[in-house]
């Protein structure tokens, strides 16, 4: 069997393969109001049926100021939770599992989604915008300055991501990763390009990281010790000075001994660089942590079935997250299978698509 299709058991959960689905949003609560849709069951569904193990949901908003854009989909009240729990059922009749991402984009927040033919920037109060938050009034270039947080903030924030787990356990998701990549808010803090704070939260690579540290305990707190709790992270920013895998490798272990069981490794998206895009070429910053013992996952244009194996066999990463190939192909694990050579009763087919086999 491929190491793709083995089973991964993290602390309650064993999933059943290693080929999961990042997170990617989907800017779809056209209610603006946070609550998954239809859209939302459809999309995460189809690669539920399409054979992927672990379904990552899009980044869910702990707070509505933590939404990227005004449609984005969110996790701070219990209608958001009670919608959530449809999806994750019809995910786990499809016998894979399910963790939602919690986020708060910072001073990234409240700006038009990236559709075709939609404005760009930030969108302002008189549109249903509002005032972004980060470490610093320090923005992101092209976006309205955010404001800088103050101790008493940051602590409701901590306190905003574990009440979102809580309900994500209620809700029934298997998993829950704290997204801490991307430029977004928890990124911010752990960046020096982003984070030039004097105090308790700047400076040091340990007081860049508190925040971060602080919202893990405030999560594995709040979740049962067998469900497993992940952390995306940049582990470069392609940029001189910033955040880096020698950084990102040190927090990874550091964060395994919090209690983190995973940690999903991406890069950038913290200020505007020349990232060298090609085939696996965020597969080396996973290799190196997971080269200091920490369970990884892999992301960034793994598209092949031989490829994304090469990467386990290698033992670059623990698994794989498939993103823009999931996208055009939401059943992609079942042509690895195929291309692999798993039979079609041991590939991950619903039966009632077998007769549409490779």
């Amino acid at each position: 069997m491929p190491r793709l299709f083995d089973p991964i058991t993290l602390r309650g959960l064993t999933v059943r393969n290693r080929i999961w689905l990042a997170p990617m949003c989907q800017y779809s609560c056209e209610a603006r109001d946070g609550v998954p849709t239809d859209w939302h069951l459809v999309h995460l569904g189809a690669r539920a049926q399409g054979g992927f193990g672990l379904i990552i949901t899009e980044a869910a908003a702990v707070v509505p100021e933590g939404r990227i854009s005004p449609q984005d989909a969110g996790l701070w009240n219990d209608e958001q939770a009670q919608a959530w729990s449809r999806v994750v059922e019809f995910v786990h009749s499809q016998g894979a599992a399910i963790a939602v991402q919690l986020a708060h984009a910072g001073r990234k927040a409240s700006t038009y989604r990236p559709f075709v033919g939609e404005p760009t920037g930030s969108v302002p109060e008189s549109e249903g915008g509002w005032q972004a938050v980060g470490p610093t009034e320090a923005p992101f270039e092209g976006l309205a300055a955010p404001r800088a947080l103050t101790f008493a903030q940051i602590e409701e924030a901590v306190a905003a991501f574990g009440a979102a787990a809580a309900r994500a356990e209620r809700a029934g998701f298997d998993a829950v990763e704290i997204h801490a990549a991307h430029g977004y808010l928890i990124h911010e803090f752990l960046s020096p390009l982003s984070n030039t704070r004097s105090d308790e939260y700047g400076g040091s690579l340990e007081n860049r990281a508190r925040f971060l540290f602080e919202v893990v305990e405030a999560v594995r707190t709040e979740v049962p010790d067998t469900m497993p709790v992940l952390v995306r992270i940049s582990a470069s920013e392609w940029t001189e000075g910033g955040f880096d895998v020698a950084e990102a490798t040190e927090i990874a272990v550091r964060l395994q001994t919090a209690g983190v069981d995973l940690v999903d490794v991406s890069s950038g998206g913290n200020v505007l660089a020349d990232i060298p895009l090609g085939p696996s070429y965020q597969v080396p910053l996973a290799g190196e942590i997971a080269a200091a013992g920490v369970t990884t996952g892999a992301v960034g244009l793994i598209t092949e079935p031989a490829q994304a194996e090469g990467v386990l066999v290698t033992g670059d990463a623990d698994v794989v997250l498939l993103a823009r190939a999931a996208l055009r192909e939401p059943s992609w694990p079942q042509r690895a299978a195929h291309a692999l050579g798993v039979g079609w009763r041991e590939a991950p087919y619903p039966p009632q698509y077998t007769r549409g086999k490779w």
